[in-house]
């Protein structure tokens, strides 16, 4: 998991992201992102819908491999941004780790979540 100050807090936030952000997309994810100029850090929201898992700790678990993932990405982030990313396909829990890689950090590094000095 990511530390507090990395995370979003209330849904209005993720709204503003919704509705004001770019954002990019693959087979299994949609990463949604706008600049935060008010912010010191980035932020990083994961979402999994029930319509893609009905079970909990199926969701859950998707989201924790996510933000493993994203964690190193986010705490070296050289500018503020918020990143939403959804998961849009039941597939994704299913693939292996370096999958998962490969189909998400193009849509991060899109999203202008690149490690500093990269």
């Amino acid at each position: 998991m990511i530390a507090q100050k990395f995370r979003f807090h209330g849904h209005a936030s993720l709204n503003y992201v919704f509705r004001n952000g770019a954002g990019g997309r693959s087979r299994l994810f949609a990463v949604k992102y706008v600049a935060n100029p008010h912010r010191r850090c980035p932020r990083l929201a994961v979402v999994v819908s029930k319509k893609v898992f009905k079970s909990a700790a199926k969701r859950n678990r998707l989201r924790r491999r996510i933000y493993e993932i994203a964690r190193p990405l986010v705490v070296q982030a050289a500018r503020p941004t918020d990143v939403v990313v959804s998961v849009y396909s039941p597939e994704a829990l299913e693939l292996s780790h370096q999958d998962l890689v490969m189909q998400l950090l193009p849509l991060l590094h899109a999203a202008g979540l690149r490690q500093a000095g990269v």
